[in-house]
């Protein structure tokens, strides 16, 4: 069975872009705290998506809102499908 953890709090994600940012190398960082380095770059990135320095992939606040969305839309599918089951 994967060895499973709790995620990073966003307060600890937010220290390690930001220590990113100067210059230090994800490498580095992936030594002296526990991500690995992938883990530390794909922060980097999606602070950047956030904050509108990149453009090529969806933003926190989109994947947020489609995960919403799609909740939303399993529910009015589910709940039409017992209708259309009563109605028959």
């Amino acid at each position: 069975m994967p060895r499973t953890r709790d995620p990073y709090p966003c307060e600890f994600r937010d220290q390690i872009v930001a220590l990113a940012r100067p210059g230090r190398s994800t490498e580095d960082l992936a030594r002296e705290f526990e991500p690995c380095a992938t883990t530390t770059h794909g922060w980097i990135k999606q602070a950047d998506r956030d904050g509108g320095r990149r453009d090529d992939g969806v933003t926190s606040q989109e994947r947020e809102e489609l995960r919403r969305l799609r909740r939303e839309n399993r529910q009015l599918r589910q709940e039409r499908y017992i209708l259309a089951k009563a109605a028959a």
